[in-house]
């Protein structure tokens, strides 16, 4: 079964004011079996915009994913949040399909992962799929892996664009290396005038919290 997570970008105004959210929500998180991948860090902007804070969770699945958000214990948090943050807020389904193939010498795991979360409008379909099957050489040699890639969404609060995808790294300095390589940015070129990319790296956490 395939999981399901939750994307929000908040911009934080009040910082004071947003920590009641946040101790308000593990009881949401706890019950629903969701667990942070992403919560702020590290991060770089490499396309597009982002906001200044960033979190990813992963729960059982995308129902499940869509019950946290919906349930009694999250909606008691949410007001807790909303005169502090702006929110753009997807919760999408999870990834089971083909993977990049890895090389038998794979770079060294480091005790935090790193991310790529990129929101896509695909302008030019027919045009968009040379890059999707020439990118796969280059995460498969920094060995990446897609957790969301397309599939069923939700979005529940602001407004991303249409297609969301995440890969997991190493590290966050091999999903910068991955960016930066000759191999991405040949994939890459195969996108220009046929996409619109918010993408940005980031670090993961250390704590399944």
């Amino acid at each position: 079964m395939t999981k399901g997570y939750w994307i929000p970008h908040i911009d934080v105004s009040d910082p004071e004011g947003y920590k009641a959210y946040m101790a308000a929500t593990p009881a949401a998180h706890d019950k629903y079996r969701g667990h942070a991948l992403v919560r702020g860090g590290a991060q770089q902007v490499v396309e597009g915009r982002s906001r200044s804070r960033n979190v990813l969770r992963e729960f059982p699945d995308y129902a499940t994913a869509l019950a946290c958000y919906r349930s009694a214990e999250y909606q008691r948090a949410k007001p807790l949040r909303l005169p502090h943050s702006v929110c753009d807020f997807v919760i999408i389904e999870g990834y089971d399909g083909v993977q990049p193939d890895r090389p038998a010498s794979q770079p060294a795991a480091a005790p935090r992962k790193g991310y790529w979360i990129a929101h896509v409008d695909v302008t030019e379909p027919e045009g968009y799929k040379a890059y999707m099957a020439a990118d796969m050489a280059a995460f498969g040699k920094y060995g990446g892996r897609f957790l969301v890639r397309g599939g069923q969404r939700e979005v529940v609060e602001g407004k991303v664009r249409g297609r969301t995808v995440v890969l997991e790294f190493p590290s966050y300095r091999v999903a910068l290396d991955c960016y930066r390589s000759p191999e991405y940015q040949a994939a890459a070129a195969l996108r220009k005038g046929k996409a619109e990319f918010d993408l940005f790296i980031i670090e993961g956490c250390d704590a399944q919290s």
